[in-house]
């Protein structure tokens, strides 16, 4: 393993620590006593402490005066505000030790935050719902941040210690038992981190390394700059820690678009490139993600092993405005782009990836958005019809389950489950789960407030007739009403919709994923009110297409192709019922 700048080291006798304090005077790590640090010519300070190992607690007090936690910690036992404990990430044995992970074509993804996954809401419970996946065809468990945050209840964009996965799911070691039981059922296990902000609360970076903002504004205060060579270690390092230290198969990064100050050299191209390293050296599939309201296609390559500067896919919000446009009627904020025509713009997701590929965005003040998408691989797109921020954002936090009727939903999901492109699913989304997922945090004092007066303001407009309804996000009871319900899983209407994902994505798994990896973009239509028909070319030399009747009336299909294996759906003889899909199987 690299030896990382950031960070307490063990040693044969003892522990190193280390903090970069570029503006503070004086340094001690505080362990029984203040124990002084020595200071370089780069800010650096640090000082070796024999006779101490893991489960030492310290903290660094700045100038005689500030106390704050390492902000490489690597866990919190007692939250933000506590001391620092030191880990050995050695001394956890793994099982999984012949794991390498698995192909990007075969990635289902199922986004989950480990808070609300059980009523446990712990690492350790998680293990318990991992023969579900297996057994529902998903491949691939995300997790939402896990960066330390201030409380016990949070989506975990709020992360502050980027290190030290927040101590309300466990402990080190838990985690990294969920992530080696995955592996251990063939399931590979992604993370979602932050790279454009630090969280709200319990960030004292300021005081002591102000370099690490920049005078550049994101929605969440000022940027990150990382033209400073600590600053960007700082990241990167982060990176290879959860991939490396912990085993994970992949990372997501969180809204790229808003990270302002990259550097001379894109902090995201480097991290890239750092992370193949880690692939090359090691021979794991290591699979990186965006989340980039840009659609800037150059960033993307799903085929390239290990990853050289560019990443396997993007988050394709376009595709979910579209369907949830066709499917609610709502156009109100960002689904204004979507509605004059949501299965035009559904058609050209499914047909060349992006819908915004380079147009002008109406949301946007008019200014164009996007890139050409059409040559890239279809695997470079994650597709969904419901993600955390999708249903989080909206005022209740409800699920399209509470929106839309069944068939319409089942319609979407045999269209996204077969599609060429990567699935996606949101945690219990696979049995219709109707638990919302409200947003909720735990600060206190002001910042409570100003969260609480920020989520009215917000809903003020498009949201106003729920009024008092609109859950409080520092109640708990917004908290609690997102836990999954598991016994709906195995009941009546859970039970039949489960039952429909897995043979949807039995058929993926056994048709469409083996014949992906040079899979190619065709075209897609809308080709009468509500009639979808699309097609692509498939690494073999066949053909995959799809007919699917979007709407609430009969349409007349035209004549059926002649030749080709039915995948799903029924061989019409031109009149196709009401949200009706079919998937063909034509060979070469």
């Amino acid at each position: 393993m690299t030896l990382r700048s950031f960070g307490p080291r063990l040693t044969g006798n003892g522990v190193e620590f280390r903090i970069w304090a570029p503006n503070a005077k004086r340094v001690d790590v505080v362990l029984d006593r203040p124990h002084p640090m020595r200071r370089d010519a780069m800010g650096w300070y640090t000082t070796h402490i024999d006779g101490i190992g893991a489960g030492a607690r310290y903290r660094f007090l700045i100038d005689g005066s500030l106390d704050v936690p390492d902000p490489a910690s690597l866990f919190q036992p007692e939250d933000l505000a506590g001391p620092s404990e030191v880990i050995d990430h050695a001394a956890y044995q793994w099982r999984a030790k012949e794991w390498h992970g698995r192909p990007w074509a075969e990635t289902v993804l199922l986004e989950t935050h480990v808070g609300t996954f059980t009523p446990e809401g712990s690492f350790r419970a998680m293990i318990d719902k991992l023969d579900h996946l297996v057994d529902t065809g998903i491949t691939a468990l995300e997790l939402m941040p896990l960066a330390d945050f201030p409380g016990t209840r949070n989506w975990g964009y709020d992360g502050v210690l980027w290190y030290a996965p927040d101590s309300a799911y466990g402990r080190p070691e838990d985690l990294k038992a969920l992530i080696d039981e995955a592996h251990l059922r063939g399931l590979m296990v992604f993370l979602d981190v932050v790279y454009n902000h630090f969280g709200p609360e319990g960030n004292y970076l300021g005081q002591y390394a102000p370099g690490f903002f920049s005078d550049s504004h994101t929605p969440w205060g000022n940027g990150i700059n990382y033209y400073v060579e600590q600053v960007r270690a700082f990241a990167i390092e982060n990176a290879l820690y959860w991939l490396d230290d912990y085993r994970f198969d992949g990372l997501r990064l969180d809204a790229v678009h808003a990270i302002p100050d990259q550097g001379e050299i894109p902090m995201l191209d480097e991290l890239s490139r750092e992370v193949g390293r880690l692939a090359a050296e090691t021979g794991r599939y290591v699979h990186l993600v965006l989340e980039n309201d840009d659609n800037t296609a150059a960033v993307l390559d799903p085929v390239t092993h290990p990853p050289r500067g560019q990443y396997r896919a993007q988050w394709n919000d376009d595709y979910h405005h579209a369907w949830h446009v066709a499917l609610t009627g709502e156009t109100h904020g960002y689904y204004s782009d979507y509605a004059n025509a949501p299965l035009a713009h559904l058609a050209r997701a499914l047909g060349s990836g992006f819908v915004f590929q380079g147009e002008p965005s109406e949301h946007r003040g008019g200014q164009p958005r996007g890139e050409p998408s059409g040559d890239l691989v279809p695997l470079a797109f994650i597709n969904f019809l419901q993600n955390h921020d999708q249903i989080g954002n909206r005022a209740l936090g409800d699920r399209l389950e509470s929106l839309v009727k069944p068939q319409a939903i089942e319609a979407a999901l045999a269209v996204t489950l077969l599609a060429p492109t990567v699935p996606m699913l949101f945690m219990g989304e696979e049995w219709g789960s109707q638990a919302p997922f409200p947003f909720f945090c735990d600060f206190q004092g002001d910042l409570a407030e100003a969260v609480r007066a920020g989520r009215r303001k917000e809903f003020a407009g498009a949201y106003k007739e729920y009024g008092d309804e609109v859950p409080d996000p520092l109640s708990k009871d917004a908290f609690d009403s997102a836990v999954l319900d598991w016994h709906e899983r195995d009941q009546g209407r859970g039970a039949a919709r489960l039952a429909l994902v897995k043979r949807l994505l039995a058929i993926r798994h056994r048709e469409i994923v083996p014949r992906l990896d040079s899979s190619r973009f065709g075209d897609a239509r809308i080709t009468g009110d509500g009639l979808l028909k699309a097609f692509w070319r498939l690494t073999d030399g066949a053909t995959l297409e799809l007919v699917a009747n979007l709407s609430d009336d009969e349409r007349d299909g035209g004549a059926p192709p002649a030749a080709g294996t039915i995948l799903w759906g029924g061989d019409w003889n031109r009149i196709i019922p009401p949200w009706a899909v079919s998937w063909r199987l034509e060979h070469p």
